[in-house]
């Protein structure tokens, strides 16, 4: 068994899906719940014996213990995060609480786990932590692209506080020897996203008529990666990656936010055209930029292409179009996020 914290969530639950159809070991989901856990994307897996629930606080060291030691884990993988970078902005103290406390909390509780293993089970057991490429900073047009050896230089509350999780990861390791890894992806697109989001967010506003926000000139640079291959990588570093070591994710997918939003409508132009037979680039709008916001990101991963054998196998266009197609045909399920029907099913069973 496995262990999958903040599992509800956007990158958690696609991670969840891949895991059983791939037909692999059963897993226990450890989380809260808040805004962004959301158990109706998970609801076609209920009837899964090999998938559990527990809704838990990964500050609550206790509890995650005593689950720890009911299960007994070969590993703990740690998704959960709170990850919206201008909320981080609004109010940030969340984002200290459980991206660097439940950090901490879940590295302690692993700890303290680990050492009571027999020998063998302890020399095969991982922590592994999912993290971000904003924990670098922000890259010029001609900057090279990330690697794992880039200091960091976090420039929003969010990736502050994603950096000092990163930090405490490693020190966990150097110290006391547990047997971490760290993947750092670029931006994630694909099934499940909340609507706050660029991608998601752009396609509910397009179909609501509603206008199109761009921050600022619209040039500023994200590397997209489609969702079900980052969860290919974080298995297949589970399962080759070397303890201590952190591994880049990227799609190699560098594209300008207007270009990005061009293209999603001239996908929704042509998959669900507008009653008026208008074209839906006419709602866009450019708005005042965002405090601090990051240039351009750009992810190298030839260490996890080298050393592991992961690529990415989805191209940007086709991505793209999947991703499109699912929020086309899951109104209802973005409906339910929005409306905030979906909060009703809190502390229900996967």
């Amino acid at each position: 068994m496995i262990f999958v914290t903040g599992a509800a969530g956007f990158i958690g639950a696609n991670f969840v899906h891949y895991w059983l159809r791939s037909g692999q070991e059963p897993l226990l989901i450890l989380d809260a719940l808040t805004y962004a856990g959301n158990l109706e994307s998970l609801a076609d897996l209920r009837a899964d014996a090999r998938l559990g629930f527990e809704r838990i606080d990964i500050c609550d060291r206790p509890a995650v213990a005593q689950l720890l030691q009911r299960h007994r884990p070969r590993a703990l993988l740690h998704f959960a995060a709170e990850s919206h970078v201008d909320r981080s902005i609004d109010g940030p103290a969340e984002f200290i609480r459980t991206n660097i406390q439940g950090t901490f909390e879940l590295l302690e509780a692993a700890r303290a786990y680990w050492g009571e293993l027999p020998a063998k089970q302890a020399q095969d057991f991982r922590f592994l932590h999912v993290s971000t490429d904003e924990v670098y900073g922000s890259l010029g047009e001609l900057d090279a692209p990330f690697r794992e050896t880039t200091a960091y230089a976090p420039n929003s509350p969010y990736a502050a506080s994603k950096a000092a999780s990163d930090h405490l990861v490693r020190a966990w390791h150097h110290t006391y020897g547990l047997p971490v890894l760290t993947t750092n992806c670029s931006n994630n697109y694909g099934p499940y996203q909340f609507p706050e989001k660029l991608i998601p967010l752009m396609i509910h506003h397009a179909l609501a008529g509603k206008p199109l926000p761009v921050y600022g000139d619209g040039l500023n640079v994200r590397d997209w990666l489609y969702v079900e291959d980052h969860c290919r990588a974080i298995a297949t570093v589970l399962h080759a990656g070397v303890p201590g070591r952190s591994y880049n994710v990227g799609g190699r997918n560098e594209v300008r936010n207007l270009d990005l939003v061009h293209t999603l409508c001239g996908l929704l132009d042509e998959l669900r055209p507008r009653a008026d037979a208008r074209g839906y680039a006419e709602q866009i709008r450019m708005v005042a930029d965002r405090p601090g916001h990051d240039r351009r990101y750009a992810i190298d991963c030839t260490r996890i292409e080298r050393e592991l054998g992961w690529t990415p196998q989805v191209d940007f266009a086709g991505g793209l179009r999947r991703t499109v197609q699912w929020y086309l045909e899951h109104a209802d399920w973005v409906e339910h996020v929005l409306s905030g029907q979906y909060r009703a099913q809190a502390g229900g069973q996967a």
